[in-house]
Formats: structure tokens, C-alpha cells, sequence
């Protein structure tokens, strides 16, 4: 294994420690190191908290600033961040109008959550939830709250996070963020495994000249193991898969985010966007917005997602508004 790093046990500190130099425009330390907060963190208003493993960058961190999250909770290497964390991030964005803390679907998450909202109520808090469940790979449609949170969370961060900047009361902020979740679907591919620092060899193998269609970012089965396909093909087979889940039908306008896990070259993303809008010109489904880069990345993992979001007007009033984070920056 040949990486960048000092003492693989130490990595996460000594990340954020760079994280937090690098962009003191953006973000700020709290009382636990494990939760950063943004500056444009507003008094008055319902704060937006998220959090997650790190070996996901630039999620989570990278999506807390302007008119997104206000507060992340950082864990360990593909690991839950501790229910402290989460409180901590929670009492930081708390201004008295309640604190919308919106996550992905894993277990660690859940249970280190559910614990913090706990632990808030106690302390005069109040923390509603939302859980991002999009991979369409990871449970059939009839067991959907059983689905995992994949690149779709950034589409539930953008639309939480700007309902939250218009004023709007928690409820609302839930309502928005939830309909985010409840219209996005999620599929990803990949070619090569990730390795983690302190293991020093990949959790997983994907054989040479194969895919796995519907891997998890930790390296989780997905549906198939198939022969490597060209741009073309994982195309077909990626919207084949996500298509008919919602259904996105003719006439639907969507937002589409091509994400890449960690060491996907840029250009090769492009080059599955093009066939990904080729598609869906196709079947006269219109792309109102779209996102090409790492959003949700597996450490040195080789691939691709392709997340979909059918839009109604007040989706895209929320898709449109300018969003400032290391993760998306857009005016």
C-alpha cells in the first residue's frame, strides 16, 4: 500500500486538522474535534446537521457551509460517528427553532442517531430526522426502508439545506428534504476495490476484466458480477436498473448527479454522463440540472454512481438556489 499518511490510526485527526487550516472560510472547529461547524451557521434559524464515516470525502464534511449543512459529525474510517458527535453537532447549529439532522441508512448511523436525538430531547432540543435511502441496489422496492444511502444524500442535502436557508420552520425543512429522498433513486458500479489505511490490502475483490453492479461504498454485494462493459453499456444497465424503480417516466424532468468513488479520473465521468443524457434524451426525459465529480467517494475505489431525482417546482426552486462547500459550489 502506498499512500499519504503518517500514522494510519491518526489519519482522521490529522485530516481534519488540514480540513479545517484549508478552508477557514468555510468551516470551524467546535468543543469536540469530531463535529465541525460552518460559518455561515445562522442564528434563527433550523439548523441542518449530517454526518458520517470519513473515507467518503468529500462527504460528509465537504457538504457543510452556505445554504447546506450547518454542522457534520465526523467517524472514524468507514465508521458511524459516536452519538456524542452527533449531539455536539446538534447543540452547535441550535438556535431554538429546532435542528434537522439528515443521514444515510446504515446501522451505525441509526443507532448512534436515534441515541443522540434522545440525549437532545433531554437537554431542551428539538431534532427531527431524515434518512437517505436511494440505492435501489441494496433492498426491492417493497423493502425500500431497507435501502442504503448512497450519492443521493447530496440531493437531500441541497434541497434541506436550502429549504432551511429560506426561513422556513423544521417541519417544513423535513417535509422538503424527505420528498428529496422519497424522489431520487440510486445506482453505482464498481471496477476495483478500496483499500483502508490501518487494514493496508483491499476488504474486497472485483476481479480484472469484471463489474459489480450495485456495490456499496464499503464494499457491500451488489447485484451482479458481469463482464466489464463499456461507458456505454454501464449506462444501459445502470438507468435499466433505476428507470423503472421510481418509475421516471417521459416528460419527467430530472436532476442527474454521475458520482465517482474515490479514483474514477474526471474524464471518464464525463464520458458516462454523455451516455447516461444520451439515454435519457432518448426516452424524451429532460435534465433540468446535472452534477459530474466525487460527491461520495470509497477511499481508492474505481467507479461510478448514477443518482436520479425526479423534480417538481419546489425541488428545483431548492436545486437552483447558490450552495458554497468544498463538496459543490455552485452559484
Amino acid at each position: 500500500m502506498q499512500r499519504i499518511l503518517n500514522n494510519p490510526d491518526n489519519i482522521v485527526e490529522e485530516m481534519l486538522e488540514g480540513f479545517l487550516r484549508n478552508h477557514s472560510d468555510l468551516v470551524c472547529a467546535t468543543d469536540n474535534p469530531r463535529a465541525i461547524k460552518s460559518v455561515y451557521s445562522t442564528e434563527g434559524r433550523v439548523g441542518v446537521v449530517t454526518g458520517g464515516g470519513s473515507g467518503h470525502e468529500p462527504a460528509f464534511i465537504g457538504f457543510c457551509g452556505q445554504n447546506m449543512c450547518d454542522a457534520v459529525a465526523v467517524g472514524e474510517i468507514c465508521s458511524s460517528p459516536t452519538a456524542k458527535a452527533f449531539l455536539d453537532a446538534f447543540k452547535a447549529v441550535d438556535s431554538g427553532n429546532g435542528v434537522a439532522c439528515l443521514y444515510g441508512n446504515y446501522s451505525g448511523d441509526n443507532m448512534n442517531v436515534k441515541m443522540a436525538v434522545r440525549m437532545a430531547k433531554k437537554e431542551g432540543l428539538t431534532v427531527k430526522t431524515v434518512v437517505a435511502n436511494d440505492d435501489v441496489a441494496s433492498a426491492p422496492k417493497e423493502e425500500k426502508e431497507k435501502r442504503r444511502g448512497i450519492a443521493g444524500e447530496v440531493i437531500m442535502y441541497k434541497c434541506g439545506g436550502a429549504m432551511a436557508a429560506t426561513g422556513a420552520k423544521l417541519d417544513e425543512v423535513i417535509r422538503v428534504a424527505q420528498k428529496a429522498v422519497d424522489n431520487t433513486r440510486s445506482v453505482g458500479i464498481g471496477l476495483t476495490p478500496c483499500t483502508l489505511p490501518a487494514v493496508g490490502h483491499p476488504n474486497f475483490e472485483i476481479e480484472d476484466g469484471t463489474m459489480e453492479v450495485g456495490v456499496g461504498p464499503h464494499g457491500e454485494p451488489g447485484m451482479s458480477v458481469c463482464p466489464l462493459e463499456t461507458a456505454e453499456g454501464m449506462a444501459e444497465q445502470m438507468l435499466n436498473i433505476l428507470l423503472p424503480d421510481y418509475p421516471f417516466v417521459e416528460g419527467d424532468e430530472v436532476c442527474v448527479l454521475v458520482n465517482g468513488m474515490g479514483a474514477t479520473p474526471l474524464n471518464e465521468l464525463y464520458v458516462l454522463f454523455n451516455e447516461v443524457a444520451k439515454i435519457l434524451a432518448e426516452k424524451k426525459i429532460v435534465i433540468y440540472k446535472s452534477y459530474v465529480g466525487n460527491y461520495l467517494t470509497s477511499m481508492d475505489m474505481m467507479g461510478a454512481s448514477v443518482t436520479l431525482t425526479k423534480l417538481d417546482e419546489e425541488l428545483k426552486k431548492m436545486i437552483d438556489m447558490p450552495a458554497y462547500g468544498v463538496g459543490l459550489q455552485q452559484r
